[in-house]
């Protein structure tokens, strides 16, 4: 039985009347752009799979109407109702938008004889929704190029749903992306997907009811649709600044930006529009440099440094700038000042954490102690939505020092268990840990009730108090997050803690991406799946020869690991796998091992059948369900 919300209290409430006391809400040039270029809204704003499977449902969000309530950090709650905007939107003549009908948005530009679209959302369904909302208004305008802007899933998953493989392989739609796009793309969903996947889950609190109490967006977008995710390669890669190309008569110059908010993106201008498409490079928000649900820590200095080669480059010339998420800026001045803002941001906090860090503060001491000036702390756009001031700067601390910050103390601590069992005893008890930690609770100290309680938990998972009142103590953070994605961890970890755990609602390791794997990164992943003890004393060898390239890999497992060479190898293999690279995918997906299933799957195994058998039987894939907020 699901457990009912608590209300705010009065600590958070207090907290809630200051923010609005304290930022210039009256502002309103944001809603203003939020809304402009409006052409109609799609009705209903849910989108269905072919089962009938809701996979987005922009209508939850018709609560977020009036003033904040107190359970609503109330700067969090105007950026929800600015992103909760859902409809087709003109950016300028020929470049239009159709936004809140994804994590992201996806931009169609007009060209001579159809339409280019930008970055197709995450799932095919909402991608074709949002493809016939804007053919319902703009003509039944085929597709004739796509771009992708960078390799994050919620920027090509959806591309099924606006074109055809076969249109592609004829070459009648180029699919364009920035160099090494493919391979960034499938390597960050499969290699450590399962996880990624389990804590998205808790990031865009796939499982919290919408509402004042629950999921009231992530900052960036409302929340991830849940379709089908797909994925068809570029045909052309764009690899070097200045590079131009003309698709379908439009005139497209380009701007790499790898190593920032993705490790294959690009920026790109339309001059004859005078428009900046910023990718994801900059948004109304403080981005992710180390996002919740784990990702490489990206580089704020390399990303300060390609927006003012943007500036540069087209700041000169430009009159909107549009991007992936959010919504436009038009005007040169506040188009350049919008992207000056968002440079200084990324620059000041990598700056100023190596200036403090090198003074020998840790991550955490610099995130407390770290200010931004006054014009970054007023501006909406530089506010930690998505990304935070927080775990950005324990990012860059993480970037450049690791792990370990330096403290004998630190080298070799307990893990969690062991370590919350030695708390918990020390402080008398778990029940004289819970006492004392309702008193905090009551005093509003509730970062301080979260660590303590959190080590009952750890050390007693079956304490009835100690989980409610963890419980209780997230949900108050929650309520008082500006930050979208900590609201949603927070209230997932008390959603868990009450209710039980609700698993992956979304896995991104789709056959589609499974599938363009490269041979080489696909023996990566089966490797990571090795379970190295259960491994130990197994010892085989198979040949993995391609027909359709002539390419031959030797695998190896012994010791516990899995590994592979395209040398010519001395001795016969155990087993010999012959296959093509098409096929190959069937083997990380899973039932390939038998006679029939090799055959079904275009696969033909000569020499010790039982090789194949062994290897896959020491896989460990990982678990979709795994424990966060109890041991």
């Amino acid at each position: 039985m699901t457990t009912a919300p608590r209300p705010a209290t009065a600590s958070v409430a207090g907290q809630q009347q200051l923010i609005l006391q304290t930022l210039p809400f009256d502002d309103a040039r944001d809603a203003e752009d939020a809304r402009r270029g409006l052409v109609a809204r799609r009705t209903p704003g849910t989108v269905t799979a072919d089962d009938g499977r809701v996979v987005w449902d922009g209508d939850a969000y018709a609560f977020l109407d009036g003033d904040a309530p107190d359970t609503v950090n109330p700067s969090l709650w105007r950026q929800s109702r600015l992103v909760a905007e859902q409809g087709l939107f003109e950016v300028v003549a020929g470049i239009y938008q159709v936004r809140g009908l994804d994590l992201s948005n996806i931009t169609f530009v007009e060209g001579e004889t159809g339409v280019v679209v930008i970055d197709p959302l995450i799932s095919t369904e909402t991608a074709a929704a949002a493809l016939a909302l804007y053919r319902e208004h703009r003509g039944d305008r085929p597709v004739t190029g796509v771009i992708y802007t960078h390799s994050h899933v919620d920027h090509f998953g959806g591309v099924r749903g606006v074109v055809d493989q076969e249109d592609v392989d004829a070459g009648r739609v180029p699919v364009l992306a920035p160099e090494g796009f493919v391979g960034h793309a499938v390597a960050e969903n499969v290699y450590a997907g399962t996880a990624m996947s389990r804590r998205a889950g808790y990031m865009y609190g796939a499982a919290l009811a919408r509402g004042p109490q629950g999921q009231v967006g992530a900052g960036l977008g409302q929340t991830t649709s849940t379709g089908t995710v797909t994925l068809i390669p570029p045909t052309l890669e764009v690899t070097t600044t200045g590079q131009e190309e003309v698709v379908d008569g439009v005139r497209i110059v380009f701007q790499m930006a790898p190593g920032t908010e993705a490790p294959a993106e690009m920026l790109f201008y339309f001059p004859d529009h005078r428009a900046l498409c910023a990718a994801e490079d900059a948004t109304h928000t403080l981005h992710n440099l180390l996002t919740l649900r784990g990702a490489l820590v990206r580089d704020p200095h390399v990303w300060a440094h390609y927006l003012t080669e943007t500036v540069d480059l087209f700041g000169q010339d430009l009159e909107v700038v549009f991007a992936s998420h959010h919504w436009p800026t038009w005007g040169r001045e506040r188009a350049v000042e919008f992207l000056e803002n968002q440079r200084d941001l990324y620059a000041y906090l990598h700056d100023q954490t190596l200036r403090m860090l090198n003074q020998g503060l840790t991550g955490p001491e610099i995130a407390e102690t770290i200010e931004l000036p006054p014009v970054l702390e007023n501006a909406w756009n530089a506010r930690g939505y998505y990304g935070s001031v927080s775990h950005d700067v324990k990012a860059i601390y993480q970037r450049y020092m690791g792990w370990f910050d330096g403290n004998p103390a630190h080298l070799w601590e307990h893990p969690p268990v062991e370590r919350a069992r030695r708390y918990v005893d020390f402080m008398g008890g778990a029940d004289a840990v819970v006492a004392r930690a309702r008193e905090s609770f009551d005093a509003g100290d509730f970062r301080w009730v979260a660590e303590v309680v959190n080590h009952v938990v750890f050390a007693d998972p079956e304490h009835a108090g100690a989980r409610e009142l963890l419980a209780d103590t997230y949900e108050q953070l929650g309520y008082g997050s500006e930050n979208g994605t900590w609201r949603d961890f927070f209230l997932s970890g008390a959603t868990e803690l009450r209710d039980g755990r609700f698993g992956t609602p979304t896995a991104t390791s789709s056959p589609d991406i499974v599938g363009n794997l490269t041979p080489a990164m696909l023996f990566d992943a089966l490797a990571v799946q090795v379970d190295g003890p259960r491994a130990w004393d197994e010892r085989l060898s198979i040949d993995v020869v391609l027909t359709d390239t002539g390419d031959r890999y030797r695998l190896r497992l012994a010791n516990g690991v899995l590994t592979y060479s395209t040398a010519t190898q001395r001795g016969e293999a155990d087993a010999t796998l012959t296959t093509t690279t098409p096929a190959l995918p069937a083997l990380a997906l899973g039932g390939a091992t038998t006679p029939d299933a090799l055959e079904a799957a275009g696969m033909e195994l000569s020499g010790d059948a039982s090789a194949l058998r062994r290897l896959t039987a020491v896989l460990d894939p990982g678990d979709p369900d795994f424990a966060i907020v109890t041991p």
